[in-house]
């Protein structure tokens, strides 16, 4: 198939250099699409139909078999290989069960090793009097080895996951997850459904996919473009908002206030702040003619424009013409007859000009915050009654800056400039945005989210048990609300597949402390997992970590060495000594370089086969609250696929037990 589009020849099929460059563009990347990936096979399944699908089911009639894949395939004719796992044709392969057959007599799965065949498995559907047994090959698949970034899961997608994945673009979806519950690549998976469904929908509107960070965003990068889909934008929260360089940092305090909805009224009010009514009639000189519009004339048109609650700077844009359509109003009564280019031009008048920059001024988003933070007067006049003085002094800069490029912005004051932009001009909307690890933004980062997808729609994914963050949000209920979909649906995900049974069960100890409304997850996994918790002497600690860092090398897969951040340096400087060498997180794992040091500040979202869990007080200790902490610890300890070894010397969390 790629050596088909590789061959074509556009010489005599372009009429002009535009076309032609447009068409070379579209061949290469319908090119790197077809790229072959060494160790991921075409085909994972095959559907054996009692009747061919769309057929008249007669009794006697011939049934159809497809093979499933990640791509579709066909041959040197067209005829179809394997149909994509994303055709309605292939859903019964993750929906079809004995209780329900979607008429599918047989369902095989096929194992590979290193993309090389080395398994099949067969379930006959119409046998009802079987036993429903777990798929070996399924449980072999989950537990596979995890060395490089996150993989697709279309081979083992189950059927409530399958149902996220193909629900409508037109509805909003928030799937809270426990952890190993797949939903991050349920979000991802949707995307590529989508993309299938609708796309010339979606590459007219656009798709994005917001992370935590950007070592969140390397892990996950190669999930969708192994499935064919390379026009999707990835970035995080702080991406959308890069209206200025952050070099600055809130206290915990100053930063949940920042990011409190409130904040949104604050900056509506200053934004208008400007707004004056005319003392002055506007004259308009054309020819040998005057035209007069009074003042209060023009006090009625701004007053509408205020009124009417619309944008700022589209208000702004209004006006000159709403005045320009009086003086044409009274030319007509003088008995000329202007077109709309006259009242264009009356719009540009100097005049005009002057009078909409007295009565309604441009404003900038960044200067307008920058002065809201360094102007006690120009806050309290805009946040009375919305914020109490306390809270205002609290935001304010202890030492103003001097201007836009010597303020030390930190990221919610990024957040709070988009959205002064938005009310000055609206932002762009894309047609549909996943939003992952949702549970650790701010009422207004919500805000900022939700305003690039007012008009599409929206896979909202994460856990409640795992915020992070002082402003983390207590439901989503709430955060929806924020983001602008209070209508979604919330879909829970509690069977997890990534994390073992015994890792899972001695995390949800938690619970009940840091999110006591959420059920607890359980794990399909058949095996226990290994599972150590270990107490050493405080000055053995960090040889004791090296030494289980060693052991779980000994195993195949990747390994990752969890710790509070102060920790990093310390146990860094042990690796090194001991000549184990050990990755950053973002860097790609290798069968050479297997272990990742990780900050457990940014350990969420990833995953690796062995975890080695340093001193869990610290991490708790390193949050600002005890809630916080045990969070963080929450997510520590569930980010292994198959053993968890726990060294401490300070006592543990009496939660743990």
């Amino acid at each position: 198939m790629r050596a088909d589009v590789e061959a074509l020849d556009i010489k005599d099929v372009t009429a002009n250099w535009v076309n032609a460059a447009v068409l070379e563009r579209q061949i290469e990347e319908r090119i790197t699409a077809l790229a072959d990936l060494a160790h991921t096979p075409l085909f994972f399944g095959r559907l054996d139909y009692l009747h061919a699908p769309g057929a008249e089911q007669a009794e006697g009639a011939d049934g159809e078999q497809f093979y499933i894949g990640r791509r579709h395939v066909h041959d040197a004719v067209g005829d179809p290989m394997v149909i994509d796992w994303r055709a309605p044709v292939s859903q019964p392969f993750y929906r079809a069960s004995k209780k329900e057959p979607m008429d599918v007599r047989l369902r095989r799965r096929f194992g590979y090793t290193g993309g090389e065949l080395t398994a099949y498995e067969d379930e006959d559907l119409t046998d009802a009097a079987a036993d429903d047994r777990t798929s070996r090959l399924l449980q072999t698949e989950i537990e596979r080895p995890r060395v490089g970034p996150m993989r697709d899961i279309v081979a083992t997608i189950q059927p409530e996951q399958d149902e996220i994945v193909r629900s409508g673009i037109g509805g909003t979806v928030c799937v809270q997850g426990a952890p190993g519950t797949g939903k991050t690549a349920v979000g991802l998976h949707r995307v590529a459904y989508l993309l299938y469904a609708h796309r010339e929908r979606l590459a007219r509107t656009g798709t994005l996919v917001i992370g935590p960070n950007r070592s969140f965003l390397r892990y996950i990068e190669q999930v969708l473009p192994a499935l064919g889909e390379l026009n999707v934008q990835q970035a995080t929260v702080g991406d959308l908002v890069a209206h200025v360089e952050v070099r600055g940092a809130d206290s915990p305090a100053a930063a949940r206030i920042k990011g409190d909805a409130r904040m949104a009224e604050v900056l509506r009010r200053a934004v208008r702040a400007g707004v004056t009514m005319p003392v002055e009639p506007v004259v308009v000189v054309r020819g040998s003619r005057r035209w007069r519009v009074p003042a209060y004339e023009i006090e009625e048109m701004v007053r509408e424009l205020l009124a009417r609650d619309i944008r700022y700077g589209a208000a702004r844009e209004a006006l000159p013409q709403r005045i320009a359509h009086a003086v044409l109003v009274r030319m007509e009564e003088a008995g000329e007859a202007p077109d709309d280019r006259v009242q264009d031009a009356v719009a540009r008048n100097a005049a005009v000009k002057a009078a909409v920059k007295a009565v309604w001024p441009a404003v900038d988003p960044v200067k307008l915050v920058l002065r809201l933070l360094s102007d006690a007067e120009f806050l309290a006049e805009h946040a009375g009654g919305v914020l109490s003085e306390e809270e205002q002094g609290e935001i304010l800069w202890a030492r103003p800056a001097r201007g836009v490029r010597s303020a030390k912005w930190s990221v919610a004051d990024a957040v709070l400039i988009d959205e002064a932009a938005d009310l000055v001009a609206r932002t762009p909307s894309l047609g549909h945005v996943v939003l992952d690890e949702a549970q650790d933004l701010s009422p207004m980062q919500y805000r900022a989210v939700g305003r690039r997808c007012t008009t599409g729609s929206a896979t909202i994914l994460g856990d409640l048990a795992q915020g992070t963050t002082p402003w983390a949000t207590a439901s989503w209920a709430e955060a929806l609300t924020h983001l602008g979909k209070p209508e979604a649906a919330v879909e829970e995900l509690t069977q997890g597949f990534r994390v073992p049974r015994a890792v899972i069960a001695y995390a949800s100890r938690l619970l009940p402390s840091i999110a006591p409304g959420l059920a607890e997850a359980t794990s399909v996994r058949e095996s226990e997992g290994d599972f150590s918790v270990r107490a050493v002497a405080g000055d053995a600690l960090d040889a004791a970590v090296v030494d289980a860092c060693r052991e779980a090398l000994e195993r195949e897969g990747s390994v990752g060495l969890i710790a509070a951040d102060a920790r990093v340096p310390v146990l860094g400087e042990a690796l090194r000594a001991a000549g184990l060498a050990f990755l950053a997180p973002g860097e790609e794992t290798s069968a050479d370089a297997r272990l990742t040091l990780v900050p457990a500040s940014l350990a969420k979202g990833l995953e690796y086969d062995y975890v080695v869990l340093d001193e869990p007080a610290a991490v708790v200790a390193g949050e600002p609250d005890e809630r916080t902490g045990l969070r963080r610890l929450y997510v520590a300890l569930t980010r292994a696929v198959s053993g968890l070894a726990v060294r401490h010397a300070s006592p543990l969390p009496v939660q743990l037990g």
